[in-house]
């Protein structure tokens, strides 16, 4: 990442055994690991055999870690942990690593005076340093005595050892708040060892915190830009290196989270770089971005004529059929929709980003890891640059208006058919993808380094189903937004069910008036309850014409204090997929969310009643 410096992973950081986990680090293209001790314990494999190992696949062990509780005030106990310690060093030797993690301690016994902790600590650096060794001290946020780096480099400095330094970990830092900026003051030669995690801000027990809902750079709430920076310019050279504990990363398929990890490293080094510290390994900026050149469903055949029927009910008009595939192109002002009849349910199957510069975006997802797509075109037709998004979603980087940088509607043969004004759609506010359980945090992250786009808050709502989490992204000027969300649990298998749902939100001045047409059109477009519109005029005191306009339309209503946001929703177009009219009133910024659960269970009641029709029908 830097001339003089590389990037690791800890082994904690991956599910698996030893073996997958050293697979999927090198496959990632990290050099180096922190070899958590579980992690050879749990392995048939030698520490010898390991040292090979992890030479053939390129990776270095640059720490053994953890050595826990060594201080004690009672003698007899430190003689034993100094004997514990010198098993480690040989089990070190063994493996080719150098320096050993020793975390402050949390027992009862643990050393309060810095004199005392600083001269047992020396004791341990000289029996180390005997052996050619190093030992990195770590200021645990939990620790009995010593819990912010700035005790833990009193007491390294006291005890003067050239085998003594610091380790730092920016999750036991900035989750107690410390200023990361007193460490540009450290020397150094004395910052043996970087460990980097983000998180979300929490109010819950920091153990706990750590324990289970640590994240990789850029996909929580710290800012580790500004963490790097100082320790940057205190002169650190070690690695970069990760350690998250994760309940979902250490069940997920570690090749994936290796990846992830690694991205994240390259787009905090990036953002770091952006502050005039280290270097930029990705070198590539985000190219600006202008909103969705079409968005592609995909279905069966008859599933295609049934979404063919709701879009021309919404307005659209079917303007082009493709070339060489069985893809048609509806349009209604700015909004393009391409369904494929190749495939079997309804689903959102590729989305198509306008992008400034289309090859500049796709060198800039190449070099953060992004899959490319192969790509199989006519000679005639448009060659797109296209990546996969981590949950298979194709995204096509795009300028509609200018066919020699990868214009795409010159594929299409017209139908003679123009888009026209329809019921008013003016455009594609934003798309909605229920992300895999395992790759919530990774997409986010995904579309805030690969497209540059910003990540608001995360949030959650109750849904009948269960908890859900939603995280938005979107670019400055919110012209590409897309609503991501996830199940924290899995679901059960008990039915009628909506599995990971989807949905494209068209964009409209007037959405009470496009609700109507449409349904007049023959739009089946989802019934919400009298009791929702009771509430409403309960907590919002609308006007009653209004509120009574709504009610007929069947729109859902929000307001979050700069504005409304106004939404009204189709049926299920097969199993997960719908399509939303919306309208934004004002500054507001959000998707509805907190009307979420009301269109969730509308959709079940809907799923009920055709599977009560189904079984009513006679057997044919």
């Amino acid at each position: 990442m830097w001339p003089d410096r590389h990037d690791a992973i800890a082994t904690v950081c991956l599910s698996g055994t030893l073996e997958d986990k050293l697979a999927a680090a090198a496959g990632a293209g990290f050099a180096g690991i922190e070899l958590f001790e579980p992690d050879l314990l749990n392995s048939v494999l030698p520490p010898s055999e390991v040292r090979r190992r992890c030479a053939g696949l390129g990776l270095s062990i640059d720490l053994y870690q953890p050595f826990r509780d060594l201080d004690s005030t009672d003698p007899e106990r430190f003689t034993a942990n100094l004997r514990r310690a010198e098993h480690k060093f040989a089990v070190m030797e063994a493996l080719g690593a150098d320096t050993l993690l020793v975390c402050s301690s949390v027992a009862q016994d643990a050393v309060a005076d810095d004199d005392r902790l600083a001269e047992q600590l020396h004791a341990l650096a000289e029996r180390a340093g005997a052996r050619g060794l190093r030992i990195a001290y770590e200021a645990l946020a939990w620790g009995r005595h010593v819990h912010t780096y700035q005790r833990s480099w009193r007491v390294v400095a006291r005890a003067g050892h050239p085998a003594l330094g610091l380790c730092l970990d920016s999750f036991h830092i900035l989750s107690r708040g410390s200023d990361p900026a007193g460490i540009a003051a450290i020397p150094g030669e004395k910052l043996f060892f970087l460990q980097l995690a983000d998180a979300p801000h929490l109010s819950m027990d920091v153990l706990q915190w750590s324990r289970h809902h640590r994240l990789f750079p850029g996909q929580g709430s710290f800012d580790l830009p500004a963490f790097l920076r100082p320790v940057l310019a205190a002169g650190y050279r070690g690695p970069l290196s990760l350690e998250v504990f994760n309940d979902v990363f250490r069940q997920a398929d570690p090749a994936g989270t290796a990846v992830d990890a690694r991205r994240s490293l390259l787009a905090l080094a990036e953002a770091t770089a952006a502050g005039g510290a280290g270097t930029d390994p990705v070198a590539v900026p985000a190219p600006e971005l202008g909103g969705y050149a079409f968005v592609e469903l995909t279905a069966g055949s008859s599933a295609a004529a049934t979404l063919a029927d709701t879009l021309s009910a919404l307005g659209f008009a079917h303007t082009g059929r493709h070339r060489s595939k069985p893809v048609d192109r509806w349009e209604q002002g700015a909004a393009r929709i391409l369904v494929n009849a190749r495939g079997g349910e309804p689903s959102i199957g590729a989305i198509g980003v306008e992008s400034e510069d289309p090859p500049t975006s796709a060198l800039r997802a190449e070099r953060l890891l992004a899959p490319i797509l192969p790509r199989h075109h006519g000679p005639a037709e448009a060659d797109l640059s296209a990546i996969a998004a981590p949950d298979g979603t194709s995204l096509f980087l795009c300028r509609t208006n200018a066919p020699e940088a990868g214009g795409w509607t010159g594929d299409f043969v017209p139908t003679g058919m123009a888009a026209a004004t329809g019921i008013g759609v003016t455009g594609v506010d934003h798309v909605g993808l229920t992300q895999p359980f395992d790759h919530f945090d990774e997409a986010a992250l995904f579309y805030r380094a690969v497209l540059g786009l910003r990540p608001g808050e995360p949030g959650e709502f109750a849904a009948p189903y269960g908890l859900i989490r939603g995280r938005a992204v979107n670019d400055e000027r919110r012209r590409t937004r897309i609503a991501l969300t996830v199940s924290l649990l899995r679901r059960g298998d008990w039915a009628p069910r909506v599995t990971d749902p989807q949905y494209v939100a068209l964009r409209t001045d007037d959405v009470v008036t496009a609700a109507r047409a449409a349904r007049a059109a023959g739009a089946a477009l989802l019934a919400i309850p009298d009791n929702y519109y009771a509430d409403l005029e309960a907590r919002l005191g609308l006007p009653a014409e209004l509120l009574e306009r709504l009610r007929a339309a069947g729109v859902l209503y929000d307001t979050d204090g700069d504005g409304a946001y106004l939404q009204v929703c189709t049926e299920l177009l097969g199993g997960r997929l719908f399509l939303q009219l919306v309208q934004r009133v004002g500054d507001y910024d959000g998707y509805g969310w907190p009307d979420a659960p009301v269109r969730m269970a509308a959709h079940r009641r809907h799923r009920i009643a055709l599977a009560g029709a189904e079984v009513a029908q006679p057997l044919a």
